[in-house]
């Protein structure tokens, strides 16, 4: 008999989970749009009470040099994200998903990503609009439709914003306030 309601360390009793875990599915291309892919399948991972499934699309040429969820050109990726991702609490599963070798179509590698995502039982992947060889959300939406596979949401671009002064530092308690004016000749 499964529970139906799960106690939590706050005291709140919440419905509980039941079946496998379907995590939500976030694409990171080594990007500047990775951070705003993460967040947005963190809010929806939130919603569903689900893990993050990080998909790091990697060069062909990591393939060779031995790639897995510890691998340096994962860690590199998932290092971009995880101060975004990792105050939320969420549970994540780390995954590789190296790029075709060759001149293999863009529907035949989004193919392949969802592929990855359903063997993690993921119902929805969040991509970013534009991607690396076939990879947006565009293609993925495209192939999702032809093989029946998970939901995909694009995620756009972040505007670029350019980067702020420092502030200027807090005077320490005690210290005399700089003279005003013109400093004395």
């Amino acid at each position: 008999m499964t529970r139906l309601f799960s106690s939590s360390c706050d005291g709140i009793r919440r419905p509980a989970l039941s079946g496998p875990v379907r995590p939500v599915a976030a694409v990171l291309s080594d990007r500047i749009d990775d951070v705003a892919v993460a967040e947005a399948a963190a809010r929806i991972a939130l919603a569903r009470r689900a893990p993050l499934l990080l998909i790091a699309v990697v060069p062909a040429q990591a393939k060779r040099s031995g790639l897995g969820p510890a691998s340096a050109p994962v860690r590199a990726v998932l290092a971009r994200v995880m101060p975004k991702v990792g105050p939320l609490r969420l549970g994540y599963i780390p995954d590789a998903f190296p790029l075709p070798e060759g001149n293999r179509s863009r529907l035949a590698a989004a193919k392949g990503l969802l592929a990855l995502a359903s063997r993690h039982r993921a119902p929805v992947v969040v991509a970013a609009r534009r991607g690396p060889h076939g990879l947006g959300a565009r293609t993925l939406i495209e192939a999702a439709a032809l093989r029946g596979g998970p939901t995909v949401h694009a995620v756009a671009p972040t505007a670029w914003a350019p980067p702020r002064p420092p502030a200027p530092a807090a005077r320490p308690a005690g210290a005399p306030a700089p003279p005003r004016g013109n400093p004395p000749r």
